[in-house]
C-alpha cells in the first residue's frame, strides 16, 4: 500500500512540475486544476513533513 501511494505522489509531483515548467516556458498562464493540484501537491508536502517531524520527536522524547 505504501508503494502505491509513493508511486502515486511521485507520479503527480512529476506531472504537476513539468506542466508548471512547461507553461512558464511559453508564458501562458496556468489552468485553474493545475493550480489546484499544485495546491494539494503542498499540502501533502507539509502535512507529510509535519506527520513525520512529530513521529520522530515522540520516538526520541519516549525512547
Amino acid at each position: 500500500m505504501f508503494e502505491f501511494a509513493a508511486l502515486t505522489y511521485g507520479l503527480l509531483a512529476s506531472v504537476i512540475l513539468s506542466a508548471a515548467q512547461r507553461n512558464r516556458k511559453l508564458a501562458r498562464p496556468h489552468p485553474p486544476m493545475l493550480v489546484y493540484l499544485g495546491y494539494l501537491l503542498c499540502g501533502l508536502s507539509a502535512g507529510l513533513a509535519l506527520a513525520l517531524a512529530y513521529i520522530g520527536i515522540t520516538l526520541i522524547l519516549a525512547g
